[in-house]
């Protein structure tokens, strides 16, 4: 079992910036993902970005693609999303992800809320 914890949500003004944080603990290996996926009142839940824990590759959604950034710290088993020129279609309850798959993951987070305001 896998655990994940987010934090770093809030009200944000459009244009503004917010890192989002989550750290995993339990069962875990090197060989996995970590990422973020978001879901707005009355729309699906999609995928936002992902990062391999070996080797760090990333994975964006064209969205927000030049505007977020997932990064990782690995002594703390801990990922981050730096979130720049938010945009009031961002906001969102974010969910932190873990899993073997950087697009299906096996565990997920309780969420945490991100508002924008125009």
């Amino acid at each position: 079992q896998v655990q994940l914890v987010e934090s770093g949500g809030g009200l944000v003004q459009a244009g503004g910036s917010l890192r989002l944080s989550c750290a995993a603990s339990g069962r875990t290996f090197s060989y996995y993902y970590m990422g973020w996926f978001r879901q707005a009142p009355g729309k699906e839940r999609e995928f936002v970005a992902a990062i391999r824990w070996s080797g760090g590759s990333t994975y964006y959604a064209d969205s927000v693609k030049g505007r977020f950034t997932i990064s990782r710290d690995n002594a703390k088993n801990t990922v981050y999303l730096q979130m720049n020129s938010l945009k009031p279609e961002d906001a969102a309850v974010y969910y932190c992800t873990w899993g073997s798959a950087w697009s299906r993951p096996d565990y997920w987070g309780q969420g945490t809320q991100v508002t924008v305001s125009s």
